[in-house]
């Protein structure tokens, strides 16, 4: 038997006998994490600066919150986490900022103080060289060459890599949100699943909150605290009210239309100040959906902005997701920052479903 034969021949000995488990970096709230859980991955830890996602991220996963910054973390922390016997799988997504095509009309932003986050990650993967690794970040990171020299060094040392630029809506998620998956593995070729659904069969914004109690901008559904949002301006109540799904503030009266909006860059943004259409999935759900002044996030038909409660269900969190202990105070501000910086708890489920499907292809 050729050497590599017998190789792959231990590596598929190995993985019947042991435990497939993965550690989640800049793991927020959890919506990875959640999605792996689901696929049926077990999360050993999940690991974030941003030490106030801990109390949902450990009541929702039974994983551990490590809130530390990775650059301080080690290849020989991860090996103590997973454990000797672990079939090891690292997944995370940096900081996605850096990346955005609104940061990159800076100039030299590949020199920023969150691009080397990237190179933090690959150094982990280097020091601990998990069997499986995935990474999820916004389509802008393709074509950077930071993002290249990352594939390129993965393959150096031995995964076979792919990526693919993804439409949520494709795999049932309500969200027009576009991301980059990237997977890659020690046993072979690895994909992402295929799409799941086709343009008729998208889900959309009513399908996802359109049974929940009608609540006026500023209140809180008496039987939902999570269900509220932001109040209005006098001024904005008026925008609101002119503005119709899919519409755009340049059928405004002048007198509500912005300085902005008159001069020609203003025209660019033609989805803020806008209403969401029931027909067709959201907008991307970002950290500030309760404002509607940031995005197309008014309501179809209510004249408020999105709730939270609503924003949750557009990223695919379950219902029973805990954000806040029972006597916490609510803080919108907060939440819209752990909920819109969280990767769709759907998407997360379908890249674990493509990990072990992948796994499972190397079993006797």
């Amino acid at each position: 038997m050729c050497l590599e034969n017998k190789i792959e021949k231990m590596n598929m000995e190995a993985i019947d006998k042991k435990q497939i488990s993965a550690i989640d970096l800049f793991c927020g709230i959890g919506g990875l994490t959640n999605g792996l859980k689901e696929a049926g991955i077990t999360v050993k830890a999940g690991i974030d600066s941003d030490k106030s996602c801990k109390y949902a991220y450990e009541i929702n996963n039974n994983a551990k919150f490590i809130g530390e910054d990775i650059a301080k973390i080690s290849g020989d922390d991860l090996k103590k986490i997973w454990g000797e016997d672990d079939i090891r799988i690292l997944v995370g997504c940096a900081p996605c900022q850096p990346f955005s095509t609104h940061s990159n009309k800076v100039k030299d932003k590949e020199l920023g103080s969150k691009w080397f986050l990237l190179n933090e990650y690959l150094r982990l993967v280097e020091e601990s060289m998990p069997l499986v690794i995935s990474m999820e970040n916004v389509t802008n990171l393709a074509n950077k060459d930071i993002f290249q020299h990352f594939v390129q060094r993965l393959e150096e040392i031995g995964y076979n890599v792919s990526y693919k630029k993804v439409f949520c809506p494709d795999y049932g998620i309500p969200q027009k949100r576009r991301r980059l998956v990237l997977l890659a593995s020690k046993l072979g070729k690895i994909e992402l699943l295929s799409p799941t659904h086709t343009k008729s069969q998208y889900a959309t914004v009513k399908e996802a909150i359109g049974s929940l109690p009608k609540v006026n901008d500023g209140e809180c559904c008496s039987k939902d605290r999570l269900h509220f949002t932001s109040k209005l301006s006098e001024l904005n109540m008026k925008r609101m009210m002119s503005s119709v799904p899919n519409g755009t503030w340049e059928t405004w009266s002048d007198d509500l239309k912005l300085n902005c909006h008159k001069k020609q860059t203003g025209k660019t943004y033609r989805a803020v100040y806008g209403r969401m259409a029931w027909n067709e999935p959201s907008p991307t759900i970002t950290t500030q959906f309760y404002n509607y002044g940031t995005g197309r996030f008014g309501h179809p038909e209510q004249n408020r902005a999105l709730t939270v409660r609503e924003a949750s269900i557009l990223q695919t969190f379950p219902e029973n997701y805990v954000f806040a202990r029972e006597d916490e105070k609510l803080h919108i501000t907060k939440l819209g920052t752990h909920i819109g910086n969280a990767v769709p708890v759907k998407l997360g489920c379908i890249i674990g479903q493509s990990i072990l499907n992948h796994i499972k292809s190397y079993e006797k």
